[in-house]
């Protein structure tokens, strides 16, 4: 399910001391992306917080994967 992490992700400083969080949310990013290092699926994690959304949790994903991108240089 691709999903542009941009639309589902926010990060303020005066909410969660400026960590990523689900916008409109004060869920940060870290949790679901632990809960799902830890062997949940989208759905166990929507059962534990019933107002996310697959998108959502999809979002994590995206923006984990953005952060871990590195351009290698030729030396």
């Amino acid at each position: 399910m691709p999903v542009n992490w941009r639309d589902y992700i926010v990060s303020t400083s005066d909410i969660l001391r400026g960590k990523p969080r689900i916008k409109n949310t004060r869920i940060p990013v870290s949790l679901v992306l632990g809960y799902l290092a830890a062997g949940y699926t989208q759905d166990g994690i929507v059962q534990e917080f019933p107002d996310l959304t697959k998108e959502q949790i999809a979002a994590c994903l995206d923006y984990a994967r953005d952060l871990s991108d590195f351009e290698t240089v030729a030396s």
